[in-house]
């Protein structure tokens, strides 16, 4: 009977669950406030995991400042992961920053501004949008 996930995913699952402890509770660094492990991809023969990170403060230079001091514990951290986890080789990470969060922000904001000018359109001319439906005002 087939898993249901491959051992890659499997291990990337595991990786992202430990990596976000370490960060959290061993790596002692001011420019890493609030770190989140967003995603872990690892390559098909374990030897490399790409690890999708975000940060409370998302403006360019507090990203810039948070992943050089992730390159510079990635040793560390590699360190303590092979000590939590059972592998032959632990994966060499990279860290990379995460900037879906930001994107899925910023189209949100984008979908509600239209809604709320098409709204307002609506009641210049008149009309009242509701449900999907246009109704003629009274």
């Amino acid at each position: 009977m087939p898993r249901e996930f491959s051992r890659p995913d499997r291990v990337a699952q595991q990786i992202q669950k430990e990596v976000a402890m370490i960060l959290q509770r061993e790596v002692r660094d001011s420019r890493l406030s609030l770190v989140t492990v967003s995603a872990v991809e690892v390559t098909r023969d374990l030897a490399y995991a790409k690890v999708f990170v975000t940060f409370l403060d998302d403006s360019e230079e507090a990203v810039k400042a948070s992943l050089e001091a992730l390159e510079e514990h990635v040793g560390y951290v590699r360190h303590l992961l092979a000590k939590a986890m059972r592998l032959r080789a632990v994966p060499e990470l990279r860290f990379q920053y995460d900037g879906s969060l930001r994107e899925g922000l910023r189209m949100t904001e984008l979908a509600t501004k239209a809604v709320k000018d098409d709204q307002e359109k609506a009641e210049a001319s008149g009309r009242s949008l509701g449900n999907g439906e246009e109704q003629e005002g009274e």
